[in-house]
């Protein structure tokens, strides 16, 4: 069970009992339950990523930690240690789907509509105990949302699941990936109905590796027709909100809810994550919780306490400011952590910050390499490596077509050259 095993199947999510390599060693990937940690859980993370690992940390867009540079011959310790602090599961199957993303705020946040943590917690009884959701692909994706302050509208997910109001009460909306909204049900049968779901994807997916938005017009109708005896009709679909960015303070008007603290790039150390930790800790707080947008909430209601917290992350290198360049730009680790790329990636992203207003950007991609894995989406301005040059386009992916190049010495003349171009 407790073995690294090589994959080459694309798509393949790291986890804790599976490991992936990486340019730098060992990538760990740490999944936790109800979109938290405990801050004890964070300070004995931080400090197996410093024995075990470089010490490097990653926030994912699937909102998961991931200790960098993991050492083969470590492997054993890390899972004694992981083990030991209750975070390792049980078997790399259920470790492998064990993917639900909880809104940030779930539970303090008096805007939610509802707090979905007790769903989301069944989820995820479901799925490390059902074997037969162990086949559902490594990416498949649940999403459970109370609505609030920070929704999870705009993430996508296999299976999403929404607190909507209805009338005077509440109900649980469901919607399926490339399916739209199919129906609602009530909390107490929220839990079991995504996972009729889940089973009733499996019983349609003709690949073992698609995802609920690659299933056919037939396949869609079958599975319809399966949930339908589950499910209300839904009057209406959720209103989608804005995504919003928010730092520093957070706050319901004059409330305040929790701290929040960007690390450039998804990438912070674990010195600085354990000096957070025990300063939240000290504080007042019991908990850590993470957001698809790399972004880390220690829910505290004492203005003072937010504001030390933010003080200090902002001393320790993180942003506090949703109006910092740098939270525009998506920056693979590059030559540092990579074996795709020679360039480093990271250094020209910041250097890339300085200029985005000038060129009339609000998003930007720098990546090693055509694979793209730090932003699959389109960005206003996209690098991507190309030997020991970067192709430049615009409003695209890493994947695009490239015909302009730049060299990483010239990046300071990018402005000129695109204007020439």
């Amino acid at each position: 069970m407790n073995e690294v095993r090589s994959h080459a199947v694309r798509g393949w999510c790291p986890g804790a009992l599976r490991p992936m390599p990486s340019g730098d060693g060992l990538i760990a990937r740490l999944r936790p339950r109800t979109g938290a940690f405990p801050l004890g859980d964070v300070l004995t993370i931080a400090g197996m990523a410093g024995r075990h690992g470089n010490g490097l940390i990653d926030l994912t867009r699937r909102a998961n930690l991931q200790m960098r540079g993991v050492r083969p011959e470590a492997l054993p310790a890390l899972w004694n240690d992981l083990r030991a602090a209750g975070m390792l599961d049980d078997n790399i199957e259920a470790e492998a789907v064990r993917n639900v993303m909880v809104g940030p705020l779930a539970g303090v946040d008096p805007t939610e509509t509802m707090d979905v943590r007790p769903i989301a917690r069944e989820i995820e009884r479901y799925l490390t105990e059902d074997e037969g959701l162990w086949r559902l692909p490594a990416k498949f994706c649940i999403i459970v949302d109370g609505g609030g302050l920070l929704t999870l509208d705009r993430e996508r997910a296999d299976i999403r699941l929404e607190a909507v109001r209805v009338g005077s009460g509440i109900a649980v909306a469901i919607g399926l990936d490339g399916v739209g909204w199919v129906g609602a049900t009530s909390e107490q049968a929220a839990a079991a109905v995504a996972m009729h779901a889940a089973r009733a994807f499996l019983a349609v997916a003709t690949d073992a590796r698609s995802r609920m938005r690659d299933l056919t017009d037939d396949a869609r109708e079958r599975l319809r027709s399966t949930l339908a005896p589950h499910l209300e009709p839904l009057y209406g679909p959720p209103a989608g909100e804005e995504p919003r960015c928010s730092l520093g303070r957070v706050a319901d008007g004059s409330a305040t809810i929790a701290a929040g603290f960007a690390a450039p790039f998804g990438r912070i150390e674990a010195g600085v994550l354990s000096t957070l930790a025990a300063a939240a800790l000290e504080l007042g707080a019991s908990e850590m919780r993470l957001s698809p947008w790399r972004i880390l909430y220690v829910p505290l209601s004492n203005e003072q306490a937010v504001a030390d917290l933010c003080a200090l992350a902002a001393t320790s290198g993180l942003v506090t400011d949703a109006r910092d360049p740098l939270l525009a730009i998506d920056a693979c680790p590059g030559a540092a952590g990579c074996r795709s790329t020679s360039l480093e990636t990271r250094a020209a992203a910041r250097q890339l910050a300085s200029m985005l207003e000038a060129l009339g950007c609000r998003s930007a991609h720098v990546s090693g390499c055509a694979k793209g894995c730090a932003r699959s989406k389109a960005a206003d301005l996209v690098l991507v490596g190309a030997g020991n040059c970067y192709g430049v386009l615009r409003h695209d992916t890493a994947r695009g077509e490239t015909h302009l190049f730049v060299a990483p010495a010239r990046l300071a003349e990018l402005p000129v050259i695109l204007e020439a171009s």
